[in-house]
């Protein structure tokens, strides 16, 4: 029986529609796999978020659950475990629209040394600054896990979760999949670069002259909101 939902506001039926997209997305480039990580999504003065457990393949526009900001659903469903860091990014973060939590292989293996990643390449500035930064480990779904997540993503799109995965960050949800999809390369990069020695880390200077370059770039006028524009200038 499908879920009814009352009253969406304008807009929420594509928002619904564009993370069932963006679900199945990451499940094909491999960044999530089964039912692991979540979306959320801000919608007016609530959020929306996936359901809990639910593989990609089987999401549905109505399976997402809307939530207020003190924590309420909105809706039938059952929300992911990690509503608590959306709600609390979107809450404290007015410049973010959409937060992605994946699994992703390069990514995770990195959070299960809770290894940050440095500025071995340029393209760390995606992430907002000259570290992609990794939290200590707290379990899923805890409100420790959320106010370390929003310590390690003060100034920055991404972060690691220590021995869990990564979040990324967007002012809208195409904006945090090309977060997502740029960080696990950079980790897989690191990683690979690790298997040969200790890669040379760009000085803060040099990754300063990296984010004033980029000012101006996508649809905003900073790097933090332009990673599809930074990733474009690859190479």
């Amino acid at each position: 029986m499908a879920l009814v939902h009352a009253n969406p506001k304008p807009g929420e039926p594509a928002l619904r529609q564009a993370m069932v997209a963006a679900a199945r997305q990451l499940s094909a480039q491999g960044l999530n796999r089964g039912a692991t990580g979540n979306i959320g999504v801000r919608c007016g003065a609530s959020f929306l978020i996936t359901p809990s457990g639910v593989p990609a393949e089987e999401l549905t526009p109505e399976a997402m659950v809307a939530m207020d900001f003190s924590g309420a659903t909105l809706d039938p469903g059952k929300p992911s475990s990690e509503w608590r860091f959306h709600r609390d990014i979107l809450a404290t973060r007015p410049d973010i629209g959409a937060v992605v939590h994946t699994h992703a292989r390069f990514a995770t293996a990195l959070a299960c040394l809770q290894r940050e990643v440095p500025a071995f390449h340029y393209m760390i500035a995606v992430a907002g600054g000259d570290t992609i930064r990794c939290t200590p480990y707290a379990i899923f779904g805890s409100q420790e896990l959320s106010s370390l997540a929003l310590q390690a993503l003060e100034d920055r799109k991404a972060c690691l979760l220590g021995n869990h995965g990564m979040i990324a960050l967007g002012v809208d949800l195409q904006d945090a999949l090309a977060v997502a999809v740029e960080v696990e390369s950079l980790c897989e990069q690191y990683w690979t670069a690790l298997q040969l020695g200790q890669p040379n880390i760009l000085s803060a200077s040099q990754m300063q002259e990296v984010l004033e370059k980029f000012k101006g770039y996508g649809r905003a006028q900073d790097l933090q909101s332009a990673p599809a524009a930074l990733a474009s200038h690859q190479g």
